[in-house]
């Protein structure tokens, strides 16, 4: 059974950083593993994800250049550097697994097994 531990959030101001963690344990294959935020009153968005076996990255439009995703599959744990955070990057992150090769990685739908979350916040 997958199961996937947040931490790292927390209150920043902007134009700080935070530096999330994705532990993840039971992982027998899977396509990518990926990070996504949900803002109170919206829908979850994609922010980034990483690939398992190529190691490909892709970032959302609204994080390029702020964010970078990163993997030590020795600890089988991903990370999320976030850079020149804004209050519009305010939500509960989530990460997640797909099992399954998927031609929109940053789709919420295409994911299977999610974590509980942390909460980022961004404010003065």
């Amino acid at each position: 059974q997958v199961q996937l531990v947040e931490s790292g959030g927390g209150l920043v101001q902007p134009g700080g950083s935070l530096r999330l963690s994705c532990a993840a344990s039971g992982l027998v294959d899977y396509y990518a593993i990926g990070w996504f935020r949900q803002a109170p009153g919206k829908e979850r968005e994609g922010v980034s994800c990483i690939t398992n076996t190529y190691g490909i990255k892709v970032y959302a439009e609204s994080v390029k250049g702020r964010f970078t995703i990163s993997r030590d599959n020795a600890e089988n744990t991903v990370y999320l550097q976030m850079n020149g955070l804004k209050p519009g990057d305010t939500a509960v992150y989530y990460c997640a697994t797909a099992s399954r090769a998927t031609m929109t990685p940053l789709s919420p739908k295409d994911y299977d097994d999610w974590g509980q979350g942390t909460q980022v916040t961004v404010s003065s």
